[in-house]
């Protein structure tokens, strides 16, 4: 019998395991990189090989009936071609900077995506933001202002990341479909161009990802490393406080910095400067969702009977 300690453990241990997957996900990317895919081919079979995987969880889920629900509602596909859009848009851009010394830049995306959605709540939403709230996304303005100077130009591929994902969150939030068998109709939608593509490179003799058994196995790995960290997400995030997930979502980004820096890429002192603006600003944003969850609690105690 799972006892409610045991499931919170798991809970946990699936958020971490998502996020840490996450954080290493340039490694495969690079790893394709050096044995010759260039970032269109890695996302082609990361459309190609997402669906297979994707298909399993969803008939081990019984979630088929969401699936055949969503093809056949007009608004519902409606909205699930906006996020495949946007999704493609941050999987490519994505794909492009972890293969060419950009990772960085990529980390400091998915830094500003928390702090972004409190903005895009208060605007779409109504929700509101405390003090502490405005100092997080003080920070972080701060911090890409300061990864501008540094690189000479506006941080797009951080911008483009952050913007793309907490719009894809916008519309999924709207959409009445679990994660996994969401993501599945995105991938059918993605499926033709990524095919198309892979048919193409094959025909002109550009493609590598059947070069040899190694190559095939790179391209491969896209599925599960594309499908898995989201399912453990959906699992993850129903079973835990926002404010743990809160704490756990910069272990990615932290992770993705980790991985560019051990690549070589360029830390000058102004970005330096820059990242520890955006890591105040993350402190901030997760100190203030723990005393947030700690308040709530105690005055849920407090309105229990004695």
């Amino acid at each position: 019998m799972t006892t409610p300690s045991d499931s919170s453990r798991a809970a946990l241990l699936s958020a971490f395991g998502c996020y840490v997957m996450w954080g290493f996900m340039p490694l495969l990317f690079m790893g394709q990189h050096a044995v010759g895919f260039d970032a269109l081919e890695i996302l082609a079979h990361r459309a190609l090989w997402a669906v297979a995987v994707a298909s399993l969880l969803v008939f081990l889920a019984g979630q088929g009936g969401q699936v055949r629900a969503a093809l056949t509602n007009p608004k519902t596909l409606g909205w699930l071609t906006a996020s495949t859009l946007l999704i493609g848009i941050n999987w490519g851009v994505y794909v492009w900077a972890t293969t060419h010394e950009a990772t960085l830049e990529a980390s400091l995306g998915y830094y500003i995506n928390p702090l972004l959605n409190m903005v895009v709540g208060l605007w779409l939403f109504r929700e509101k933001i405390d003090r502490w709230g405005w100092i997080a996304i003080g920070l972080a303005a701060v911090g890409v202002l300061f990864q501008a100077l540094a690189l000479g130009r506006p941080p797009w591929i951080s911008l483009i990341l952050a913007f793309s994902f907490a719009s894809y969150g916008v519309i999924r939030k709207r959409v009445p479909i679990d994660a996994q068998a969401g993501l599945l109709i995105e991938c059918l939608l993605l499926v033709p161009f990524g095919l198309a593509w892979v048919v193409w490179l094959q025909h002109t003799g550009a493609g590598v990802a059947f070069d040899s058994p190694v190559n095939t196995a790179w391209a491969l790995l896209n599925g599960p490393a594309t499908v898995l960290p989201l399912a453990l997400f959906a699992w993850s995030a129903r079973r835990l406080p926002l404010s743990t997930i809160g704490f756990i979502q910069f272990l990615a980004p932290t992770l993705q910095f980790a991985v560019g820096v051990w690549a070589g890429e360029a830390l000058t002192p102004l970005r330096v400067v820059s990242f520890a603006f955006i890591w105040g600003g993350a402190g901030v944003f997760a100190a203030a969702a723990l005393l947030r969850h700690r308040a709530a609690r105690r005055a849920l105690k407090d309105s229990l009977p004695a």
